[in-house]
C-alpha cells in the first residue's frame, strides 16, 4: 500500500483498492491526508459544472419524457434527430472545450491580455463552428432516408431536425462564454442560467407539446421549438452577465492586439483534435442507435430510455473531466508537475467513486427507473436490460471521460484522439454489428460492445496521462503540446 505515495506510480485503481480493504491504515490516511486539498478544489470547480451539465442533460430528460406520453414512433423520432444532431454539434463543443485550460494556463502565467483575447477569440470559434456544422447538418436532415428508418420516423425526424438546428449557433456561443468563465474559476453563473433554462423548456414544452395556454399541439416539432428557444436565453444570459458583472472585468481589458488570429488558431488547433475525440465517441453510440434502429421501433425507443438514463450519469462525469482539466490546466501554467499529477489523479478518483455508486444502484432498480420513462411493457423489459448492461460501463465511462478531460489540461489531444477512434471504431462498432445481428443478442450485443470499447479507452488513456505527466517537459510549456 505504500506504493500510492510516490506520486509517479499511483494509480486510481490501487487507490480504490486501498479504499475498500484497509480504510483505516495509516497510508490510507497520509493519502486522505495529501490529496484532501486537491479532492476539494476539484470539487470547488466542478460541482456548478456539473450542476450545468445536468441541467444540460435534464433539458433532454424532459424532452424524452413528454415526447414518450406521445407513443414510440415519436420517442423514436426523437432518439434519431437528437442522435443525429449531436453526433455532429459535438465537434462544435469539443472544439470550445480548450478554451477553459487555455484560459486557466494563460491566468496561472499572468498573462491578463491573452485571457482577453481568448474570450473574443472563443466567440469566433462558435460562430465558425456553427456555420460549418449547421450546413452539415442542413444536409443530412434532406437525406435521412440513408439512415434506412421507417418512414413515419423519417418524417417527424425531419421536421424535428430543421428546428434543432436553428437552435445550433446560440448553443455554441452559450459554450464558448461558458468555457471562458470555467477557466477563470467563475463556475456557477452558468449552472445558475442553465437551471432557468431548464424550467424555461419544461414549461414550453407543455405548452407547444400538448398545446396549453391557446398553443396549437405541434407534439415533437413544438418540443424541438422549446429546446431551440432555451438555448437563445441562455446564450444571451450568459453573455450579459460576462459583460457585465465585475468579476469578470479585468479578464476582459484587452491592452494591445497580440497576435489575436494565432489564439484563434491556438483554439482550433488544441480543440479540433477534442472535437473529434467527442465526434468518434458520440458517433459510435449515434451509429448504434441507427444499427438498433435497424431492428425495430420498439427496440429504438427501449436504447433511447437506456441511453437518456446512462447519460445523466456520463454528463456528470463530464462536468469532474472539466474540473480536472482545469485544475491540470492551472498547475501546468505554473509548471508545477506534482500538483498536475494530483489534480489529474482526485478528479479521476473522484469519477471513480461516483460511477462506482451509479452502477450499483443501476444494478439493483433497473425496472423502477425505466418506470419513470415509460409503461409500454415491451420497451419497460427491453431499457432494463440494457441499464444493466450499462450499470457494468460506468467505471470505465466515467475513467475515460475524465482521462480525456485532465490530457487536455495539458494540451495533449492527438493520441487521445487515436485511442478513441480504435476503442469505438475498430473495437466498439464491428463488434457490435456482430453481436447485434449474428448473435441474437440484438440491442444486448451493440452495448456489450459498446462496454467493451468504453474499457478500451479508459485504461489507454489513464497509461497516457501517467506517461505525460511524468514526461511532460515544463521548462517550455508551448513545447509540450507537441509530445506525442
Amino acid at each position: 500500500m505504500y506504493l500510492i505515495w510516490a506520486d509517479k506510480s499511483v494509480s486510481p485503481y490501487v487507490v480504490l483498492l486501498g479504499v475498500v480493504c484497509n480504510l483505516s491504515s495509516q497510508p490510507m490516511l497520509k493519502f486522505y491526508t495529501t490529496y484532501l486539498p486537491y479532492f476539494r478544489k476539484t470539487l470547488s470547480l466542478s460541482y456548478p459544472i456539473v450542476i450545468g451539465q445536468l441541467g444540460i442533460v435534464l433539458m433532454g430528460v424532459a424532452d424524452i419524457v413528454m415526447i414518450g406520453k406521445l407513443d414510440a414512433v415519436n420517442l423514436a423520432a426523437a432518439s434519431l434527430a437528437n442522435s443525429i444532431f449531436f453526433l455532429i454539434a459535438i465537434l462544435g463543443i469539443g472544439t470550445l472545450s480548450a478554451i477553459s485550460p487555455l484560459v486557466a494556463k494563460s491566468k496561472a502565467e499572468g498573462h491578463t491580455n491573452a485571457v482577453a483575447i481568448l474570450f473574443r477569440q472563443g466567440i469566433w470559434a462558435a460562430i465558425l463552428m456553427a456555420l460549418a456544422i449547421s450546413t452539415i447538418l442542413f444536409v443530412l436532415t434532406l437525406n435521412l432516408e440513408w439512415f434506412g428508418q421507417t418512414e413515419r420516423v423519417t418524417e417527424l425526424t425531419r421536421n424535428y431536425l430543421h428546428i434543432l438546428n436553428a437552435g445550433l449557433l446560440p448553443m455554441l456561443i452559450f459554450t464558448a462564454v461558458k468555457q471562458f468563465s470555467d477557466g477563470l474559476g467563475y463556475t456557477k453563473p452558468s449552472a445558475i442560467i442553465t437551471f432557468f433554462a431548464l424550467v424555461l423548456n419544461v414549461f414550453l414544452n407543455w405548452a407547444l407539446i400538448y398545446g396549453k395556454f391557446g398553443m396549437p399541439v405541434l407534439g415533437l416539432f413544438g418540443a424541438g421549438i422549446a429546446t431551440s428557444i432555451s438555448r437563445l436565453v441562455m446564450a444571451i444570459l450568459m453573455f450579459a452577465f460576462v459583460k457585465t458583472a465585475p468579476i469578470y472585468r479585468n479578464s476582459l481589458h484587452l491592452k494591445q492586439h497580440d497576435h489575436d488570429s494565432q489564439w484563434l488558431i491556438q483554439i482550433f488547433k488544441i480543440g479540433l483534435p477534442s472535437g473529434f475525440q467527442y465526434f468518434f465517441e458520440v458517433g459510435a453510440f449515434a451509429f448504434a442507435a441507427i444499427m438498433i434502429g435497424w431492428m425495430g421501433e420498439l427496440q429504438m425507443a427501449s436504447h433511447q430510455v437506456a441511453i437518456n438514463i446512462a447519460s445523466v450519469t456520463y454528463m456528470i462525469a463530464t462536468g469532474l473531466s472539466a474540473g480536472g482539466s482545469i485544475g491540470v490546466g492551472d498547475a501546468y501554467g505554473r509548471r508545477n508537475r506534482i500538483d498536475i499529477v494530483r489534480y489529474g489523479y482526485a478528479a479521476m478518483f473522484l469519477a471513480i467513486a461516483f460511477m462506482g455508486v451509479c452502477a450499483l444502484v443501476f444494478s439493483l432498480i433497473p425496472q423502477i427507473i425505466v418506470s419513470w420513462y415509460t409503461t409500454q411493457p415491451e420497451v419497460l423489459s427491453m431499457a432494463g436490460n440494457l441499464l444493466i448492461i450499462a450499470a457494468v460501463f460506468q467505471l470505465s465511462d466515467g475513467i475515460q471521460c475524465v482521462g480525456l478531460g485532465i490530457l487536455r489540461g495539458l494540451g495533449d489531444t492527438q493520441i487521445p484522439t487515436l485511442i478513441t477512434i480504435i476503442a469505438y471504431w475498430v473495437i466498439g462498432i464491428p463488434l457490435g454489428y456482430y453481436l447485434g445481428f449474428y448473435t441474437g443478442l440484438q440491442q444486448n450485443g451493440v452495448w456489450i460492445s459498446l462496454s467493451v470499447g468504453l474499457s478500451f479507452s479508459a485504461i489507454f488513456l489513464s497509461l497516457r496521462f501517467k506517461l505525460l505527466s511524468r514526461t511532460i517537459n515544463l521548462d517550455h510549456p508551448s513545447k509540450a503540446i507537441h509530445v506525442n
